[in-house]
């Protein structure tokens, strides 16, 4: 079976842009979508069913990359509440969606290239890295798209206000008397990791608190174990924080186990406060207090964009900023005056 692989190297032209000739997109030039469509008489190839209708019909599918070259994933409760939710309400609009495999890389196929030969009418991407070429080529493409997650200002996206729920953790914990508060931080290259940082250092500053040394501590992928490595360095310090706020609630469980193994009483002794919501926070003891992400709205809000750029057949440029919530749970308390 002829594929557009081998139209590529037949023809010389990339995969891709045999992609977008076949499935006649408007910035391949005249001469080179005829050139493509010759070869592909010539050679007997047959598009799919869906590439074949793209022109005039909707394929009734929509293609979903994560990017995990973060190695958070689909694995992360975030990610897969998000997923399900875009799911959801896209399969009300009769859609069906279709997964990218990583494995597309070692393939030397890219997700572009994949999505154009599968035909679908739209792209949702869920990325935390804003440097990814992968998302990029796909955002400098004419298919429709929307990007969770990541701030950019080329495409649609659909994010948490992460900046404001920095600042709601440190309020909230100075409201309990707290001045010595640490932040275990998400990795920094990551989209969310940098953007809590920043509304921790703001609220800060604005309330005239001092970041003490050692205070802000990576927590790298958001995972149990790199939370209780951090908080090891924490409780390490010679003047070790009364309260934290950790950038992610599986971070923040494993801080709080270590804690616990260490003899400190939470919230007695020290005060923790997470960032999600998982399923997972009000089942540890003590239960998490943490600040809530909307999963259902952003899904929500992902589908309604991805469906007016198909609808209206052009991209749209614009930024959804999703309210984050604090939920008060048993893990803070208000700081005992000596």
């Amino acid at each position: 079976m002829i594929t557009i692989y081998d139209l590529a190297k037949k023809t010389g032209f990339s995969s891709t842009t045999v992609s977008k000739a076949l499935n006649n997109y408007p910035d391949v030039s005249k001469k080179t979508r005829q050139a493509i469509l010759d070869t592909a008489t010539e050679m007997g190839y047959l598009p799919n069913a869906h590439a074949q209708s793209l022109s005039t019909k909707k394929s009734w599918t929509i293609g979903v990359m994560f990017s995990e070259d973060n190695q958070i994933g689909m694995k992360h409760p975030f990610f897969s509440a998000v997923i399900e939710s875009f799911r959801k309400h896209a399969e009300k609009e009769g859609y069906d969606l279709i997964l990218a495999s990583r494995n597309l890389r070692n393939r030397g196929s890219s997700y572009l290239e994949h999505f154009l030969y599968r035909g679908v009418d739209g792209i949702v991407v869920i990325c935390s890295d804003p440097n990814d070429p992968q998302v990029q080529e796909m955002i400098d493409a004419s298919i429709p798209i929307v990007v969770i997650d990541m701030s950019n200002r080329n495409c649609s996206v659909v994010f948490s206000d992460n900046l404001s729920g920095g600042a709601l953790a440190i309020n909230y914990l100075y409201s309990l008397g707290h001045t010595k508060i640490a932040h275990i931080s998400g990795e920094p290259s990551i989209y969310a990791g940098q953007v809590r940082i920043q509304g921790y250092s703001d609220a800060m500053k604005k309330l005239e608190l001092p970041i003490l040394e050692g205070y802000l501590v990576n927590g790298g992928m958001f995972s149990i174990e790199e939370g209780a490595k951090a908080m090891d360095k924490l409780l390490d310090l010679k003047e070790p924080p009364t309260a934290i706020f950790v950038a992610g609630d599986h971070m923040a469980i494993g801080a709080m186990e270590v804690a616990k193994k260490r003899g400190y009483n939470i919230p007695d002794d020290i005060s923790i406060i997470g960032y999600d919501d998982i399923e997972m926070a009000s089942y540890v003891t003590p239960k998490l207090t943490t600040i809530k992400q909307d999963t259902d709205s952003i899904g929500i809000r992902a589908t309604q964009l991805l469906m007016k750029q198909i609808i209206q057949k052009k991209k749209i440029i614009t930024e959804e900023i999703i309210p984050v919530e604090l939920i008060e749970r048993e893990s803070c308390k208000r700081l005992k005056k000596k």
